[in-house]
C-alpha cells in the first residue's frame, strides 16, 4: 500500500434481523451468516472463537435473514439505509475500510516515475484539504505578533495597503486548527479576516 486516500469511506458489518434480542458476538454461534466476503467473515470468527457457519452470497446480502437463507449477514456499510430498508440493524463492525493506492513492488523504473507523479499530485490535494487560505489586514504594529500566529507556511507574505500603516496578510492555516487560529488572530487586531478553500498545496 502506498497511501490511503482519505475517501470511499466503510466497514465490514455483521447484523442481524431488527427483532433480534441481541447480547453480543456469541449470539452467532451456531448461525448462519450469508456474506460476499466468506474468507474475512470466517477468520473474524476463528479469531473470537465463535463456532458460526457461512453462506457465500454475490448480491443482495441483505435480504438472506427474511427469505431464511441465514440468520445474519456481513456486508459493505456505508451509511446504513440499506439494512432499515431491510430490517435489519447493525451489530458488530469486523473492519473499517477506505479508498488506497496500491501498487506492484517490482515496478519498472519508468512506471515507477509515473507513480511518483501521482504520488505527487495526490499530496497535494490532500494537503489542499487540510488547509485553508486566509487573507487578513493587520495594522503595521501588529504584523509581528499576527505573522507569529500564521504558521501554515514558511512565513506570511505581507504588502502594504493603500492606507498608511497597514498591511495585508497573506497565509495558510491548518483545517483542524481553524477556529482557535481566527479568534487569536482577531484578539491580535487582525480585521477583514478572508478565509478561502484551496484547490492543491505543494509543500
Amino acid at each position: 500500500m502506498i497511501k490511503q486516500l482519505g475517501f470511499a469511506g466503510c466497514r465490514l458489518s455483521l447484523a442481524v434481523q431488527k427483532d433480534v434480542d441481541y447480547p453480543g458476538l456469541e449470539w452467532f454461534n451456531g448461525k448462519k451468516v450469508a456474506s460476499s466476503y466468506t474468507t474475512i467473515v470466517k477468520k473474524f470468527f476463528a479469531d473470537k472463537g465463535i463456532d458460526a457457519t457461512t453462506e457465500e452470497i454475490g448480491g443482495s446480502v441483505e435480504i438472506a435473514p427474511g427469505i431464511g437463507l441465514a440468520e445474519g449477514i456481513c456486508d459493505i456499510v456505508s451509511t446504513g439505509s440499506t439494512l432499515i430498508m431491510n430490517g435489519l440493524k447493525e451489530v458488530e463492525t469486523v473492519m473499517y475500510s477506505e479508498a488506497v493506492l496500491i501498487s506492484n513492488p517490482n515496478l519498472s523504473i519508468e512506471k515507477k516515475e509515473i507513480l511518483d507523479k501521482l504520488t505527487f499530485r495526490i499530496d497535494a490535494v490532500q494537503n489542499a484539504q487540510k488547509s485553508k487560505y486566509i487573507l487578513l489586514n493587520a495594522p503595521n504594529d501588529k504584523i509581528e505578533e499576527i505573522s507569529a500566529l500564521l504558521l501554515g507556511m514558511k512565513s506570511p507574505t505581507v504588502l502594504p495597503l493603500a492606507e498608511e500603516g497597514w498591511s495585508s496578510l497573506h497565509s495558510v492555516i491548518e483545517e483542524n486548527d481553524f477556529w482557535n487560529v481566527i479568534d487569536q488572530l482577531k484578539d491580535a487586531g487582525a480585521q477583514g479576516i478572508l478565509v478561502s478553500p484551496i484547490e492543491k498545496l505543494i509543500a
